[in-house]
């Protein structure tokens, strides 16, 4: 037994150690690390195709890099009739907190009633068992 692992750990340090020379069982082309050059830095050639701004033109510039995030990702904002415009321009900004007041539990709300309760309870189905009990 002790003669077999004596054996079996000889052959494999000799294969292991037959790795380290030039030739042999395991032998493999390395690259030579003489070999290597330096590359030339790279160089940004004149743009001889721009053209000067145009008077009155908007510069490419004057919108913000959060402006032209979102117009990249959603495109651009809709085309919006007057009427839009003069209700948008009436209703004015929000609230900056108004996420947080509306979820309040302090906050008041207004009753609907008992029909707008039962509708919005109503089950979901094709009618037959999505029933609402008006008034009552």
């Amino acid at each position: 037994m002790r003669k077999s692992i004596a054996i079996t750990t000889l052959i494999a340090g000799s294969a292991m150690l037959s790795a380290c020379g030039s030739s042999g069982l395991f032998n493999r082309d390395r690259p030579d690390e003489f070999a290597v050059q330096r590359q030339a830095p790279l160089v940004v050639p004149p743009d001889f195709s721009l053209t000067p701004p145009q008077p009155g033109a908007p510069r490419p510039a004057d919108s913000s890099a959060a402006v032209q995030a979102q117009e990249a990702l959603f495109g651009p904002g809709p085309n919006r009739s007057e009427v839009e415009k003069n209700t948008i321009g009436r209703a004015g900004s929000a609230a900056p907190g108004i996420r947080s007041t509306v979820g309040d539990p302090a906050t008041n709300t207004v009753a609907k009633g008992a029909v707008t309760r039962d509708v919005i309870a109503a089950p979901e189905g094709d009618g037959r068992e999505a029933q609402a009990v008006a008034g009552g």
